[in-house]
């Protein structure tokens, strides 16, 4: 699935990129058989879920 050399990246590394892509629902395919979704969760290969990095609203920027 991946063409990188030597092999893909482990699962979770930066170096990972979009093989498929399904913007309209909202999640992609990366190459070490990654699913993340635009929430930013994500679903590993082996079936663990990783939560959405949600930021609070005192992380918020707030317009004056």
């Amino acid at each position: 699935m991946c063409a990188h050399e030597p092999l893909c990246p482990a699962t979770g590394s930066p170096a990972a990129h979009v093989v498929a892509a399904r913007p309209e629902q909202g999640w992609s395919l990366l190459c070490d058989g990654a699913i993340v979704f635009d929430d930013t969760g994500e679903l590993l290969p082996d079936g663990r879920v990783v939560e959405p990095h949600r930021v609070g609203v005192e992380g918020l920027a707030a317009a004056a």
